[in-house]
């Protein structure tokens, strides 16, 4: 039965590429029927007792268990593409690896391409309590040896051999689950011809990490949302709603136009109403739209982004100005068993055109608001486990300081792994603490000391192309810029692999003050700078 839904799935599949949408993110070409309600079934049975094994398995460190972690950004791959090394980013998931630090359990890692040994072997050095060779003995790294566009776990559905081997390496009378950057139909596939669950959110609920989707839910939380409109998919939308805010407020100076499922940032454009005629509004739009529009990606065609918008829908969103502004954001988790929990707080640097691309995060977020980002957190996250959400996601804001007092404007819920997951999972695997969200402060389990850490995805020159993993290993080891398990502070390096070719890398910098934290990162800049 699994293979001949490949086979209808693979069949789907070449029709949304020739059409040049990508297909779990396709409003209007969902799976047929006849594919998605067996594997749907299929897909629900194995999810029902994934409880009993997240109540039972998970706390136990003793306990025999196997995380399958696909690093697969299941997302549009032509917005995905303007992104710098996106291919590398499935490296950022590698922070999991510190699950080996409990004894008995496996982890099968299942990459695009081929990840340099000698990346591996710097997560591995800093397990606690194990030695490297036993952890290698539990490790399981699997390679497509496909360096193309199209998403990871698509890649692994066109290899049935690759399945087999994730079949053979799960040990016997272990539990296993998938751990996914986010799940879409490709996700469920994959767990249903592999017999196991999925920690993260049921794709028939996809939709609801969609831009218009999460306005409508910060409204039922009763939060304030930016003035706007969602579920528009044409030009002609896009004009109107334009016409809209200005009309209502005429002092308007910018909007936002946003894809309904973009990366980072690069599925949103900036319109400008500078020179705006007044008189005739809707006309100077209609003649204005595309010189007006700023588009945040790279080497995206005005008729491509309105392409998409077509076909994905999106929304536009009056563009927020304050002399104090900052984008904080918040990290949840719901678990298997219903609790909704609030994991994190952060501050994001933003970039780019109008401050939309994400380059790093300070956290916690600022104590003048943390708490507070953290009830209205909680507040979606309860409205969201109604909804039959599971796993981990976020919710950005703009905040704007007004009067003294800091007013929060939710702008979009992203139902996956995000730019903050990665860095928060490394600091708790090696401090093994936790959040405390109603002081808004990280608390190790090492003397209750309190932890603050600057992160980035975007440490990058041109200086830096060329240096490979095995340069900037032996300069972190010559300059002693790393980790101290004895002080728990100091600097972990991700996304290494994309050092050589774009003079790009992750840093997470890890203090006992936020001041200590930047101060690392400094110090990483200074000796690039000087060994480059």
């Amino acid at each position: 039965m699994f293979e001949q839904l490949y086979a209808e799935l693979k069949k789907l599949t070449d029709m949304s590429e020739a059409k040049n949408i990508s297909f779990p993110s396709d409003n209007h070409g969902h799976i047929s029927d006849a594919v998605t309600e067996a594997e749907v079934l299929q897909f629900k049975k194995l999810q029902q007792e994934f409880p009993r094994q997240f109540e039972h398995i998970f706390p136990d460190r003793l306990a025999p268990k196997t995380v399958i972690i696909i690093p697969s950004l299941t997302m549009d791959q032509e917005i995905l593409s303007k992104i710098k090394g996106i291919n590398h980013y499935e490296e950022r998931l590698l922070c999991m690896l510190m699950l080996l630090r409990m004894p008995r359990t496996h982890v099968i890692y299942v990459t695009s391409e081929t990840i340099d040994p000698v990346i591996v072997d710097y997560y591995l050095h800093m397990l606690p309590g194990v030695t490297g060779y036993h952890a290698r003995r539990r490790l399981t790294l699997l390679s497509c040896h496909d360096s193309s566009s199209k998403a990871l776990t698509q890649k692994i559905l066109e290899r049935p051999r690759i399945i087999q081997r994730i079949k053979d390496f799960i040990p016997l009378n272990s539990d296993a689950h998938m751990a996914c950057f986010n799940v879409t139909p490709y996700e469920r596939s994959l767990a249903v011809q592999l017999q196991i669950p999925i920690f993260g959110c049921d794709p028939d609920l996809y939709d609801l990490g969609n831009k218009s989707k999460g306005r409508k839910i910060f409204r039922e939380c009763g939060l304030t949302v930016p003035a706007g409109f969602e579920d528009l998919y044409s030009e002609a939308d896009i004009i109107n709603a334009l016409m809209s805010l200005k009309e209502q407020n005429p002092l308007l100076r910018k909007a936002v136009v946003k894809l309904n499922d973009g990366f980072s940032g690069d599925g949103n454009a900036i319109f400008s109403y500078a020179g705006a005629d007044q008189g005739n509004l809707k006309k100077w739009l209609f003649e204005n739209l595309q010189s007006k529009l700023k588009l945040v990606a790279d080497d995206l065609s005005y008729t491509g982004f309105i392409k998409k918008y077509e076909g994905m829908g999106g929304i536009v969103e009056e563009f927020l100005e304050g002399e104090q502004k900052k984008s904080p954001s918040v990290q949840c988790r719901i678990t298997p068993t219903g609790v909704c929990e609030v994991v994190s707080t952060h501050d994001q640097e933003l970039g780019g055109e109008g401050g939309q691309v994400y380059i790093g995060a300070y956290f916690p977020a600022s104590p003048e608001y943390a708490t507070e980002l953290g009830k209205m957190g909680r507040k979606i996250s309860e409205a969201l486990k109604e909804k039959g959400v599971l796993g981990r996601f976020a919710i950005d804001f703009i905040s704007v300081k007004e009067q003294q007092r800091w007013k929060h404007y939710p702008i979009e819920i992203n139902l996956r792994k995000g730019g903050t997951t990665h860095p928060f999972l490394m600091l708790q695997f090696l401090t093994d603490g936790q959040y405390n969200e109603e002081e808004g402060l990280y608390y190790t389990s090492k003397g209750h000391l309190v932890r603050y850490y600057f992160c980035s995805d975007n440490l990058k020159s041109e200086k830096y192309v060329g240096l490979t993993p095995h340069d900037l290993i032996d300069i972190a080891m010559v300059n002693d810029i790393h980790y101290d398990g004895t002080s728990q502070e100091g600097i972990m390096f991700h996304l290494i692999g994309a050092l050589s070719q774009y003079g790009k890398l992750g840093v997470v910098c890890i203090g006992s003050t936020p001041q200590k934290a930047k101060e690392f990162y400094d110090q990483i800049v200074a000796v690039l700078e000087k060994e480059c």
